[in-house]
């Protein structure tokens, strides 16, 4: 039989006090049950506690097991972890509590235990257990406190007692965690509050004398509660002075898992310390229980402790791409000018890269080698298009999405208007830049290739690629293919070479690496302080785009040798190295491949595969830089709808600078 459908006499004549540890938790984790019943209506629940408070008063004899239960529970139970650390890691890392998560969803807990952290989840493993709580009035908390306690008084101290034992242990975890390097060498060290930590415990023992004083004086305790929360209230902002760093110092999920941990702590001792106080100790002890429900629901997601910790780790890394997408924004004709130059250079560095793919693909390596050696030809004409200050198109949108967010952070002020339209004049500037930025490849890219064609032709005798490989070239392009699919899946690609040059670049932050090239002794004897200092400021202006380019390089090359050994064959469509390898199979096949429909199918995929490189890359990194600026789904609808307007007005202006 169900516990649940178990009645309430046998819950009753089940109650002993003197059995053993696990018996007695399974005692209440079955009461439990029984009071959510099929967990559909909070109204009876709530009734079901009444009929408990009814039966048990009707039955003295039951009342006063009861009473000596609870006695042994709150005797043998130690409740300071439950009040004080519930919810948070056993240690301040992310690794370690997403070890824990692990844990607690693979094992089962075990009601044969003193620590009500861990018998708690057994006993209320529902949120329906929060609401049913929630909604209990204040009548029956007062009935249920006189049903369990013999001397009410006694039981108050005690839980006022396990309430200090509670603050001051959260006190020393705060303490702790504001003392670890990595957040205290962050902290502004000229603000007054840097030193707030240090104090801390003195306050709470402070609150401790005062409170449990034999003749307690109010003033002196409000004195003492006033000092205590002014120096939380330091500590707070002793940790917001961290933020102002992260730009300087880099940041790292370990680092964002402890700020989180301790300003959630923080929180925590105020809950606690309201409750220390509360007039009312029963009720006080039922919100924090309700809360503790919560608490337990909210602990158990993976999924949300990795999301809730790399938001902003994202932020950041959407504001460094951000600096970098700036440059890729243009504003005027000047500027569209100068992209369209440097997009030439780059479409002519890409005939290159063609060239080098068809050579690696003619030697006939293994998949993984051919893949390899591709990758390393992409990444090495990729880093040369970098240093030459060209551009490749494609990369552009997953750096300029961040930076157009960026100009969202004031969308909710007095001057949203005005904002929205500069925002839609950056969609404008941006369109018009991507335009300029793909026409410069593809219009550089084929007459480069044909030069190159030509050239070979000249030393070998016979033309870039065979002609059964420029057949190949064309079915695989063809717009009656998958190449739609394969350029979509691109945009991701190159979304996710932003998020590497991102994370690469606040790790080399973070590590002070540019400083250690600097100063460090071996560094200096081997390139001199001078050559050392001009590396070092090489390094932190080019990382980012050395990562996005090697990065993208080795996924175009490796992603279709590794999933095609698995079998899945998705391969990948780059709109610039897509023109030139269909400019290479038309010279390899001459001008009669122009009388067949094959080729103008390929030829009417370019813009198409354009469209989806730039336009899927640009979404997910338009998306998380949102997310990271907090803009709301309502902000997102206006944004929407002042672009759908501007393109009626003028469409122009996505096209064409003024």
């Amino acid at each position: 039989m169900s516990f649940a459908t178990k009645g309430l006499a046998t819950l009753l004549r089940a109650l002993d006090p003197g059995a053993e540890l696990a018996d007695r938790h399974v005692w209440v984790i079955q009461l439990f049950e029984w009071i959510r019943g099929d967990q559909t209506s909070t109204q009876a629940a709530v009734a079901r506690i009444q009929a408990f408070i009814e039966a048990v008063q009707r039955q003295p004899e039951v009342q006063a097991r009861l009473q000596a239960w609870w006695e042994t529970l709150v005797q043998t139970v130690d409740i300071t972890t439950l009040l004080a650390d519930f919810g948070f890691a056993p240690r301040t890392a992310f690794i370690s509590e997403l070890a824990e998560r692990l844990r607690r969803k693979l094992l089962p807990g075990t009601p044969e235990t003193t620590d009500a952290a861990e018998l708690f989840p057994l006993v209320a493993p529902s949120r329906f257990d929060a609401q049913w709580m929630s909604a209990l009035e204040e009548t029956q908390v007062e009935q249920l406190t006189t049903l369990l306690s013999a001397s009410p008084g006694r039981d108050a101290r005690r839980w006022h007692y396990n309430l200090m034992d509670s603050l001051t242990y959260c006190t020393a975890q705060i303490r702790a965690t504001g003392f670890a390097p990595e957040l205290r060498l962050r902290m502004n060290r000229s603000s007054p509050h840097a030193r707030a930590f240090h104090a801390l415990p003195a306050d709470v023992e402070e609150l401790r004398t005062v409170f449990f004083q034999p003749v307690r004086d109010e003033t002196a305790l409000q004195a003492a509660v006033m000092q205590y929360r002014a120096r939380l209230d330091a500590c707070r902002q002793a940790v917001n002075s961290i933020y102002a760093h992260l730009e300087e110092n880099g940041i790292s999920v370990g680092m964002v898992f402890r700020l989180r941990q301790l300003r959630a702590r923080m929180l925590r001792q105020r809950e606690l310390l309201e409750a220390l106080l509360s007039p009312k100790p029963a009720m006080a002890a039922l919100k924090l229980l309700a809360r503790r429900v919560t608490i337990a629901q909210e602990s158990k997601s993976i999924g949300a402790l990795i999301s809730a910790n790399s938001t902003l780790l994202s932020a950041k890394m959407a504001e460094r791409s951000a600096e970098t997408g700036e440059h890729y924004i243009t504003r005027n004709r000047a500027d569209y000018k100068e992209m369209l130059g440097m997009a030439m250079g780059g479409g002519a560095v890409t005939a290159l890269t063609t060239l080098l793919k068809f050579m690696v693909v003619g030697i006939g390596l293994s998949a993984f080698w051919s893949g390899f050696w591709a990758s390393m030809a992409y990444s090495g004409t990729f880093v040369m298009i970098q240093l030459l200050h060209f551009t490749l198109a494609t990369k552009q949108p997953a750096m300029t999405a961040p930076a157009m967010a960026a100009k969202l952070k004031d969308i909710d002020s007095d001057e949203t208007v005005t904002t929205l339209e500069d925002f839609v004049d950056e969609v404008a500037h941006l369109v018009r830049s991507q335009v300029a930025a793909v026409f410069g490849n593809v219009f550089m890219v084929v007459p480069a290739v044909l030069l190159v064609n030509t050239i070979v032709q000249l030393l070998l005798g016979r033309p870039m690629i065979s002609h059964e490989s420029a057949l190949h070239v064309l079915a695989s392009l063809s717009l009656l293919g998958p190449t739609l699919l394969w350029a979509a899946f691109t945009g991701v690609v190159l979304f996710a070479s932003s998020m590497i040059a991102g994370w690469v670049e606040n790790w080399f932050v973070l590590h002070h690496i540019g400083s250690a090239m600097q100063h460090n002794p071996r560094f200096t004897a081997v390139l001199g302080a001078a050559r050392a200092a001009r590396w070092s400021v090489f390094m932190r202006e080019h990382v980012s785009g050395f990562a996005s380019n090697i990065s993208l390089g080795f996924m175009l090359g490796l992603i279709p040798a590794f999933t095609g050994f698995f079998g899945m064959e998705l391969e990948l469509r780059h709109v610039t190295l897509s023109t030139g390898q269909l400019a290479a199979a038309g010279a390899s096949l001459g001008l009669e491949a122009f009388r067949h429909a094959a080729i103008w199918w390929c030829i009417a995929a370019i813009p198409l595969i354009g469209v989806l490189n730039l336009g899927v890359s640009f979404y997910f990194a338009f998306r998380l830089a949102l997310q990271a600026h907090n803009v709301s789904r309502l902000d997102r609808a206006r944004i929407r709808a002042a672009i759908w307007t501007r393109w009626r007005s003028h469409p122009g202006s996505f096209f064409v600078p003024r």
